[in-house]
């Protein structure tokens, strides 16, 4: 894999005479007390600021910060006009365009595309504070505000639609979002690379439509630069002819933006993957399908090719995602002078998001697991990038030192997946030419170290720092490299669960778990065997809370009416339930969409898969997750009598649903009252960090 340039090795931009501002400036008073007459950067968000490396605006403005770079936030502003969005007049370089932590519709409607009532990144968790594509709308009003000043996309939102893509909420495949807002580029992933060498060569006078080649950037052109060779995706992975054949490379015009790319080693890399253009993914799925399983086997930095997309007139371009951080470099980035708070505009009023994460510690990124349902992968990527345990003990300290209210006890020490810390490949040869999708399925890869002795000696560091009562680890668990390691288990059931700990097996039968990329339930009742173990030999009384996810792709009403059993069998009553929420560029979302499976070779002959994507059959398959509940009974009566299953209706113990049905109220039924033992788990309401 090719080195990159350390990220912190840039001369610093004149403005860094006017040193560290305490919070970035959010209004022209704020501008003016630090000295400044203009912002460099302008980062408009759909989160409110808190001055914390957990949100995006807070880390991407205080890394330009510290290159020299004056920038200002404009958080949550009034779209209803662009005046909000000139406060703090014209930037200097770019406007940052940013949805926030989560994809804005996300955000706001639920997985039956209800509005939710609440935001946890709004102030008293009002919901209504940005709206509905956001990325889109900001763009507009920047445009409107400053015409001329250049638009930079960035954050969840814009990584998980930067090609053509199915939007869920609207049920129909949308350009990539670069198009819909009008920006002149866009960055996605983790993207401090990108956006500090977009920075520099702006700020040393150079055009951005001349800045072509960085890493983890799209932008648009009108065809393919000299010295390139073009790559037809179907000569890759063939889906099969076209109904109607086209040729999507009739239109050749000159490039009227595009300079010339940087001379890469290989030849290889001089390759660019032609992808289905957006109109023929827009009205064919199994080109869709097939669209989406190139695009995921071009997400290795270390071998993906440039991808390109057609939109019409337009060319997308897709430069190879952006190189990981080192160490020393994710150290630099955490160590930066955050002031780990809100905003002081905010007063008293509640950030929920905050509060979550206030006394949490964030010890690496990225995740090799790949599950289909799942963003990570899309946006952070498959290569672990973890914190010294130097770094990740000083920020516990400043915590202790600094941060209001703290008691003594870290809410979580993790990440994405909380056991993947310093894992990688064996072999950087071998990482680099990797193109699994997965590092854990259907096995665990015999390349990848799995050794959880780094993360077992920082939880003993951490435990032994003064003032530090407790510390818990509160992020999704791999159990599949956790039974690898009894020491491993152990240590954390003695000293890092409060009771309770979500895992998350997301269902019982191979059907589902195979299109989800999941272990079997095998592997989770061996983690919940030395779970169980370790709790009693430390003399506590402690249980796995798993999730499970209903209506996936590739279940079937027997699937869930065997994970409804398994549920029962084990007297589990789940409160906390989800469905299945297509979201942007994931590969589940892809078969959702299409029928197809893109994990496999996606064909015109390929055999079609079970996609639960009406109202009525996903909202059976929640009912079976809450089978104990009285509402539901009605529903899976109906199921159970046409699935031929009349045997699981009954008063006994081994039906699955009583015959007789309680009084409703208002609509609603409740369940006689009847005591509770520890297996009947109830789950306190907790936000869940989603893997």
């Amino acid at each position: 894999m090719e080195r990159a340039r350390d990220l912190f090795s840039y001369r610093k931009f004149w403005a860094h005479r006017f040193g560290v501002a305490p919070f970035l400036p959010m209004s022209g008073a704020e501008m003016e007390a630090l000295g400044w007459d203009s912002c460099d950067v302008i980062i408009v968000t759909g989160d409110a600021y808190v001055d914390h490396p957990s949100f995006g605006m807070a880390l991407v403005g205080r890394l330009l910060e510290a290159q020299g770079f004056r920038v200002g936030i404009i958080a949550q502003p009034d779209w209803n006009s662009a005046e909000d969005f000139r406060r703090l007049g014209r930037p200097n370089l770019f406007f940052g365009v940013t949805a926030g932590n989560m994809d804005s519709m996300v955000n706001r409607y639920t997985a039956d595309r209800r509005i939710r009532s609440d935001d946890a990144y709004t102030p008293d968790g009002v919901g209504g504070g940005r709206p509905d594509r956001s990325a889109v709308v900001y763009s507009q009003r920047c445009r409107e505000a400053y015409g001329e000043v250049p638009i930079v996309l960035g954050g969840i939102e814009a990584s998980l639609r930067r090609i053509a893509h199915y939007d869920y909420w609207s049920e129909k495949v949308r350009r990539s979002v670069l198009l819909d807002a009008k920006a002149d580029i866009l960055l996605f992933g983790n993207a401090e690379r990108a956006v500090v060498e977009l920075a520099h060569r702006l700020a040393s006078g150079t055009p951005l439509a001349e800045i072509t080649d960085l890493r983890g950037t799209a932008i648009l052109c009108k065809a393919i630069p000299e010295g390139w060779h073009e790559v037809d995706s179907s000569e890759l992975d063939t889906p099969g002819p076209l109904p109607t054949p086209i040729d999507p490379y009739a239109h050749r015009p000159a490039c009227g933006n595009a300079a010339p790319m940087p001379h890469r080693r290989a030849a290889r890399h001089r390759g660019v993957v032609r992808l289905p253009s957006y109109e023929q993914v827009r009205d064919d799925p199994v080109l869709y399908a097939h669209a989406s399983r190139v695009f995921h086997l071009e997400t290795n930095p270390g071998n993906a090719r440039a991808l390109i997309q057609r939109h019409g007139d337009r060319e997308l371009w897709l430069n190879p995602p952006p190189l990981p951080l080192t160490t020393k470099e994710m150290d630099a980035v955490f160590d930066l002078p955050y002031a780990r708070r809100p905003h002081p505009d905010y007063g008293d009023a509640r950030l929920p998001a905050y509060e979550m994460i206030r006394f949490s510690v964030n010890i690496m990124r990225g995740c090799f697991g790949g599950c289909t349902f799942c963003s990570i992968t899309e946006h952070e990527g498959r290569i672990i990038q973890s914190r010294s345990e130097a770094s990740i003990i000083s920020e516990i300290e400043m915590i202790r030192d600094t941060v209001p209210g703290f008691t003594g006890t870290i809410s979580d020490l993790g990440g994405p997946t909380a056991n993947m810390y310093r894992m990688h490949c064996k072999e950087a040869k071998i990482e680099a030419a990797c193109r699994r999708l997965s590092c854990v399925f259907p096995d665990i890869c015999d390349n990848l170290n799995t050794d959880h002795k780094p993360l077992i000696h920082l939880y003993r560091r951490a435990r032994q720092l003064p003032g530090v009562k407790r510390i818990f680890v509160a992020s999704g668990l791999r159990y599949d490299l956790a039974v690898r390691s009894p020491e491993y288990i152990k240590e954390l059931v003695t000293h890092h669960v409060g009771g309770y700990l979500k895992i998350a097996p997301e269902h019982t039968e191979a059907g589902p778990l195979g299109v989800m990329m999941k272990p079997g339930i095998a592997t989770y009742e061996k983690f919940k065997t030395l779970f169980e173990q370790a709790s009693k030999e430390a003399g506590k009384e402690q249980y796995l809370i798993p999730y499970f996810i209903a209506a996936h792709p590739g279940t079937t009403d027997t699937d869930m009416l065997e994970l409804a059993l398994w549920l029962k069998r084990n007297d589990f009553r789940l409160d906390q339930v989800q469905t299945f929420l297509p979201a942007p560029l994931a590969l589940a979302t892809a078969m959702y969409h299409t029928g197809h499976n893109p994990l496999k070779r996606v064909r015109r002959d390929s055999a079609p898969m079970s996609v639960p994507n009406g109202l009525r059959v996903r909202r059976l398959h929640k009912a079976f997750l809450r089978y104990h509940d009285p509402a539901n009974w009605p529903l899976l009566r109906e199921a159970l009598q046409r699935m031929g299953r009349s045997d699981l209706i009954g008063n006994g113990k081994r039906h699955l649903i009583p015959a007789w049905q309680p009084a409703a109220s208002g609509g609603k039924t409740t369940s006689p009252s009847q005591p509770r033992t520890h297996r009947a788990r109830t789950v306190p309401a907790k936000p869940r960090r989603r893997r």
